[in-house]
């Protein structure tokens, strides 16, 4: 070598030549492996809830979101010429009391009008004040007493009635117990809510023996609805984290139209799947968990998840983005079509035609992304195409299957807000109580049936020994009582 470190024979020459050609490779190793790491730390720094899992509370404040609608330019509220909604005025039969308003003078002349001569001219105006009573709760004593037989001498007590068991009649437990686990009260609200409104002294001991007490009463008929959705031809599924005595836990849903079930369990796998699911025979509606491989059945995967994995691959570079930007319009003339189709505007027969080569079109992009060398990406088409083609467009072929599982979460939307501000339960009871309130408030509320009444009537029933009113539709029920739909 010379001394400014040129190679000086041709053999020196070649030697530097062939370890510069491997540290020139090396170093584009490099590179590729640190563009890769600041292109995947990019995809999580730029998550959001439009192309990833994370709930919307999770964006950051610059974020905006696309409109849902392009603004119309009138002013808010109602439009001129506009029908407005008025409250109906209650039956007679409804109504407590009625007073009667005379006026006491002519406004023309201020004569005084005699109560004697008083006439109606024109049309009554009617105004209905509704008030809260301002009577407490009432306490009834009951006293056992003991009698003594003139020929014998023995002393005989009275039974005290089954309804008496407890220190609540059954409408004060059921109210505690809706409170709790129909409008999410904490224990302790609860407790001074009743005492402000109903002047009732009552202890969160006492709130959480009504609890047990509601739990108990409606549990036959929340293991009958369970029973019965899984009879289903179509049911969504989906599931969120819980906490019991402080472990993880999950809540898992499974919902029809008119009858709705929860279940709390420790695990998110596939037998907590299976205890939820049972012998579904129906076709299942749910995002690409794992644990829903356990349905043999039919199945949809929910394009809402998959619109946000189609957001994602579109805001790759190169070759990933554009594929993925083609999803997106795909997915999107798809949602243009189906509306109609629900709606009754679009045939099905001509929805079927229409989708076939978009159909295609998806398919055959998700099998160019899956050999990409983008890691995650491929993987994500992989996964779609791969494990869950088969369920894709199920909801083009089968009548009464939506494409998204927006109906469970929307459900399970109210166990969300619980869980934030109770923080999950404390044992076992706590978590059956939780999943048969949930099942029974989303229940009645689907059929339009009154939650208060319904737990009100299952604790006098429990109380007298008999059977819980059903939470199935009326024309279902069989194995409990049935209960009128309407509130």
């Amino acid at each position: 070598m010379l001394p400014d470190g040129r190679p000086q024979t041709l053999d020196e020459a070649l030697a530097e030549n062939a370890r510069l050609r491997e540290e020139n490779a090396a170093l584009r190793e490099q590179v590729r492996v640190l563009l890769a790491r600041v292109q995947e730390l990019e995809r999580r720094l730029n998550q959001t809830s439009q192309n990833s899992s994370k709930p919307p509370s999770s964006n950051p404040p610059f974020l905006k979101l696309p409109p849902k609608k392009k603004p119309s330019g009138r002013k808010r509220g109602g439009q001129p010429g506009h029908e407005g909604h008025h409250r109906e005025l209650l039956p007679p039969d409804e109504v407590d009391e009625v007073i009667d308003h005379w006026p006491s003078q002519c406004e023309n002349c201020r004569r005084e009008l005699p109560q004697a001569l008083r006439t109606e001219v024109g049309k009554t105006e009617r105004l209905q004040q509704t008030e809260w009573p301002e009577t407490p709760v009432r306490v009834t004593e009951h006293r056992v007493h003991t009698q003594h037989c003139d020929d014998c001498g023995h002393a005989t007590p009275a039974e005290m009635p089954p309804e008496t068991r407890s220190a609540f009649g059954p409408r004060l437990t059921a109210a505690v117990s809706v409170l709790t686990g129909a409008y999410r009260m904490s224990t302790r609200m609860a407790e001074e809510l009743v005492q402000d409104l109903f002047r009732a002294r009552i202890s969160l001991g006492s709130v959480v023996a009504c609890e047990r007490t509601a739990s108990e009463a409606v549990a036959p008929a929340v293991e009958e609805a369970r029973a019965f959705v899984q009879r289903q031809p179509v049911a969504h599924a989906d599931e969120t984290g819980w906490r019991e005595a402080g472990k993880r836990a999950w809540l898992w849903i499974l919902a029809t139209p008119l009858v709705i079930v929860f279940l709390v369990h420790a695990r998110r796998s596939r037998k907590a799947a299976r205890e939820l699911l049972g012998e579904f025979p129906g076709t299942l509606v749910s995002d690409r968990w794992s644990a829903y491989h356990v349905h043999c059945g039919r199945r949809q995967i929910c394009w809402s998840h998959l619109a946000r994995d189609f957001q994602a691959l579109s805001e790759f570079m190169g070759k990933v983005g554009q594929l993925g930007k083609e999803l997106v319009r795909l997915r999107r003339v798809i949602f243009r079509w189906w509306p109609r189709v629900r709606d009754g505007t679009l045939a099905r027969t001509d929805f079927q035609r229409r989708m076939k080569p978009v159909r295609t079109r998806v398919e055959a992009l998700l099998r160019r992304g899956f050999e990409t060398a983008q890691p995650r990406a491929s993987g994500m088409c992989r996964d779609i195409v791969g494990k869950h083609g088969d369920a894709l467009w199920t909801f083009v072929d089968v009548e009464g299957v939506e494409p998204t599982n927006n109906f469970a979460e929307r459900e399970i939307r109210h166990a969300v807000m619980w869980r934030k501000t109770s923080h999950g339960t404390q044992s076992a009871a706590g978590s059956r109580f939780v999943e048969r309130m949930l099942t029974v408030r989303a229940t009645l509320r689907a059929q339009g049936r009154n939650v208060l009444s319904y737990v009100t009537q299952a604790v006098e029933a429990s109380l007298r020994g008999q059977p819980a009113p059903s939470l199935l539709p009326a024309a279902e029920a069989t194995g409990t009582a049935a209960l009128p739909m309407a509130a």
